[in-house]
């Protein structure tokens, strides 16, 4: 990474940010060669991700074709507005995650069932959504991505700038947020 002072080292932040992503993205390569990247939803367990998909179509074709994957993640904190005599004093506050591995149709049926709970874990945390129904789970496939190498970049501001950011984080505010400039 080019700017050190950027990079997180910390992983359970990077993996705070992807729970806290509801759409990731994906790159994979065509089979012509030229890459592809698809949004989705997804959810992280035990340096894996995990996504579903139509068990025909272009995403599977790729991994088919190729196992290897990026996979990024962004998490906006907050966009600081430019000032009348500044514009360039404009900027934005994130966190983001680029993953690289390889990724894989699951098989297994029990593997099958704890990346389809993971996500309903992630995106619908009270429960209430029963069992997966076979037929579903019949015409559905279930990715795996196994991570290799997970980066983290960060950009919070500085002074009361990242204060703030990094209390917006703890305190768990609907993000992003627009925020005036703080004349720092």
């Amino acid at each position: 990474m080019r700017r050190a002072a950027k990079q997180i080292h910390d992983e359970s932040t990077m993996i705070s940010v992807l729970d806290a992503v509801h759409v990731g993205h994906l790159g994979t390569v065509a089979p012509d060669g030229f890459p592809m990247v698809k949004p989705l939803n997804f959810a992280y367990r035990d340096r894996r991700i995990y996504f579903h998909s139509a068990r025909e179509g272009e995403k599977i074709d790729h991994i088919l074709h190729d196992s290897r994957v990026c996979f990024e993640a962004a998490q906006p904190i907050a966009y600081i507005k430019g000032i009348v005599t500044d514009p360039c004093k404009a900027e934005y506050l994130y966190r983001s995650v680029i993953i690289r591995g390889r990724a894989r149709v699951v098989e297994d049926r029990e593997e099958q069932l704890t990346g389809l709970s993971t996500l309903m874990e992630k995106y619908q945390p009270e429960g209430g959504y029963g069992d997966f129904l076979q037929w579903k789970l019949d015409i559905t496939a279930v990715v795996c991505i196994e991570i290799e190498e997970m980066i983290g970049k960060e950009d919070l501001g500085k002074g009361q700038l990242r204060e703030i950011a990094l209390r917006l984080l703890a305190d768990g505010v609907a993000l992003p947020v627009i925020l005036e400039h703080t004349g720092e």
